[in-house]
């Protein structure tokens, strides 16, 4: 687990109107995170998705003004547009993904956990069809191994962006995702949840949203 620091907790203007808050972040991600605050990076997991068995937790700071967004790119590693992984040997199969997070403001209170009122798009899906994992030579776009994708859509993880049509995060228990390596470190509050997709193993790659007031 990484930590990562900021020295600043707040900004006062003259009339002594809070503009800045420093907040402390808990992050558990299969496989891989990015997160942003207002369309700028404030964190990136620091272990490569392409190392085996690379989920882990992340722990820092960022300071932020309120209202903010927050935008979380997670990945489930892929080989490639299969969404398969450990391709052509015995352990050739689908991944399953899982993200939870938590942010404390400077006080310590928690105000901020994954739930499903994130709003949350993916942009990868693949296999479109599961049995395409049994194949010997899956090959990326022909069946069974068809898949969707699509770039981040513009200014997503920022204010004014149109989510209307973005579906709330799914929820899914501990006993679903398994998590490990990383995750019985962080003590997480009880409202945390896990967040993904529409389907552990079919959604690669999500974007996940909210608006902190």
């Amino acid at each position: 687990m990484r930590l990562m620091t900021t020295a600043l907790a707040l900004i006062l203007v003259p009339n002594g109107i809070l503009l800045a808050e420093t907040y402390d972040v808990d992050v558990w991600a299969d496989n891989w995170f990015e997160m942003r605050v207002n369309g700028k990076q404030v964190a990136e997991d620091s272990v490569p998705i392409t190392m085996e068995r690379s989920f882990n937790a992340e722990s820092f700071s960022f300071e932020a003004e309120k209202p903010f967004i927050i935008g979380v790119v997670a990945k489930d590693f892929k080989e490639n547009d299969t969404g398969l992984e450990y391709i052509g040997t015995r352990r050739q199969q689908m991944g399953d993904g899982g993200v939870i997070l938590q942010i404390r403001n400077a006080s310590g209170k928690t105000v901020v956990v994954s739930n499903d009122l994130w709003q949350c798009q993916v942009i990868h899906t693949g296999p479109l069809d599961k049995s395409c994992e049994n194949e010997s030579n899956p090959v990326a776009g022909e069946v069974p191994c068809g898949f969707e994708a699509s770039d981040e859509p513009d200014g997503w993880d920022m204010s004014g962006f149109d989510a209307s049509d973005w579906a709330q995060a799914s929820v899914y228990t501990a006993a679903e995702v398994d998590p490990k390596f990383g995750y019985d470190e962080i003590e997480w509050d009880v409202d945390a949840q896990l967040i993904w997709g529409p389907d552990l193993e079919q959604s690669n790659t999500v974007l996940c949203r909210l608006s902190v007031e």
